[in-house]
């Protein structure tokens, strides 16, 4: 098969060959940056520099200035950053060139580049190679692939702890305390019958460290909650009545004209969305066709994908007319929440500007809301804020009650951003599993077991954090990792 380029793809995960790929879109932009490495890529490229002596001389961490020439022709004005083994990102020497941006400029680049002798990195293949090469681990290459899909500046945070290392070192003090306690009991089962030490005795070898090595990993466990709502994000869904201010509302909060704004009801018929964070959390922020009845057969078509969307909703912001009088608030809100029961709610007075909530918040909630016992849990003062979506009135608050539902939803606080915590799902799978064993091990000597039995327990804990980091992986998991990365990471 061959690439866009023409080039015939091939090669395989594993390779040392000379690989080239762009690291950035090839797209109109100031620059462009084309990354090589592997065996040999310093002579090949030298092959079409304008400077070979210069480039095949140069040390380590340095740039060269020339032009990549093929035959007669200069292709592009560079500049070359020069790595040598084992100090560059791969561990082996390495090269990235800085040449002109678009996408003329990096096609011609890489076209010169594959006539030289370079084939088409595979997705992911520079981070592959890194991890062969023991530059990083399977948690830090998952952190770039974290931070290249980073959609706040909190997520980005969280990768970039768990790029510097932090959750590989959490998991191997954790294997450390399974391996002293497999350590002992081996030395148990080796020695008992010279010692007249029974295997079978009350005290399992190394319970206390089983115990800190599970306690550590239920707290890891915990974790995965805040870290997929910060890494992933959640759906947040704007529902109401027509004209209650929904799109005013979604336009404010994305601070960008995206909905439509009509006094005329109905005007929305189709659910529209946008991304936005709201302290540090990614939100998929969509606005819905107003709920009413309807004779207008596309209006009710957009009503009925309105409420499919809420059922995926996270949470349901349910935004109040509070021009339409009191009464009408409370039978608009009633009739909603007797349709989602069960739905984080977060009820939205608008129009504050004009009907201020009657006697304050708190009051008018516990008055009418709560007492009503239709959503007590859901529904009361605590989730709830009066806003103008005209003026901008309580968006502060509007924020914060966000964050917090979002924050319960998911079960967990915001986490604390030097300690470690899970990144992805791989991780989370190979945690469970080992909480398991740890536990297995545990009940196994409560009732009496004897150690040689509790050990095959503690030795698939060991290979599940070692499965995490890497040290026990199969080519086939490690490839279909690496395939989720861009070309040129």
């Amino acid at each position: 098969m061959t690439n866009l380029f023409g080039v015939q793809d091939g090669g395989f995960y594993g390779d040392e060959g000379p690989i080239a790929a762009c690291a950035t879109a090839l797209a109109e932009s100031a620059l462009a940056l084309v990354r090589v490495s592997g065996r040999g890529c310093v002579d090949l490229i030298s092959g079409c520099f304008s400077r070979p002596e210069a480039l095949r001389g140069a040390a380590g961490n340095s740039v060269v200035y020339g032009w990549i020439v093929d035959g007669g022709r200069r292709i592009d004005e560079v500049l070359i950053n020069v790595y040598r083994a084992p100090k560059s990102y791969t561990g082996e020497d390495g090269m990235d060139i800085s040449c002109h941006g678009g996408l003329a400029a990096g096609r011609a680049v890489l076209q010169t580049l594959y006539k030289h002798g370079f084939r088409p990195a595979l997705r992911g293949e520079f981070s592959f190679r890194s991890f062969l090469n023991g530059k990083i681990d399977l948690t830090r290459a998952e952190a770039v692939l974290e931070m290249v899909s980073a959609k706040s500046d909190k997520g980005l945070g969280r990768a970039v702890s768990r790029l510097s290392g932090v959750l590989e070192q959490e998991i191997r003090q954790i294997n450390k305390l399974f391996l002293d306690s497999l350590t002992e009991i081996e030395l148990l089962l080796d020695y008992s019958e010279l010692d007249g030490v029974s295997a079978d005795d009350e005290a399992l070898p190394g319970r206390a460290a089983v115990e800190a090595a599970l306690s550590r990993l239920l707290r890891l466990e915990r974790s995965y909650r805040a870290e997929k709502l910060y890494r992933d994000g959640a759906l947040a869904v704007i529902a109401g009545k027509p004209n209650a201010g929904k799109s005013s509302l979604f336009n404010l909060l994305l601070r960008e004209e995206r909905s439509i704004i009509s006094e005329i009801p109905g005007t929305t018929r189709d659910w529209i969305e946008g991304w936005i964070s709201i302290e540090g959390i990614p939100v998929r922020l969509a606005d819905t066709a107003g709920l009413r009845e309807s004779e207008d057969a596309l209006e009710r078509l957009g009503m009925e994908r309105s409420f499919g969307l809420l059922d995926e909703a996270d949470l349901v912001i349910l935004v109040l007319d509070g021009a339409s009088g009191g009464d009408e608030v409370m039978a608009a809100a009633e009739d909603f929440m007797k349709a989602r029961k069960g739905a984080s709610v977060l009820p939205v007075w608008n129009k504050a500007d004009l009907a201020p909530p009657p006697h304050g918040v708190e009051h008018f909630c516990a008055a009418n809301f709560c007492a009503a016992n239709f959503c007590a849990a859901n529904f009361c003062a605590a989730n709830f804020c009066a806003i103008s979506a005209k003026t901008g009135d309580g968006l502060n608050l509007l924020y914060e009650r966000i964050a917090r539902i979002l924050e319960k939803t998911a079960g967990t606080a915001a986490p604390d951003p030097a300690g470690p915590a899970l990144g992805s799902g791989r991780q989370k799978t190979l945690i469970d599993t080992a909480i398991s064993c740890a536990e297995n091990a545990l009940a196994m000597h409560d009732e009496g077991l004897p150690a040689d039995l509790i050990a095959p327990s503690l030795r698939e804990a060991v290979n599940c954090l070692g499965e995490i980091t890497g040290e026990v992986s199969s080519h086939d998991i490690l490839e279909s990792m690496f395939n989720r990365f861009c070309v040129g990471k």
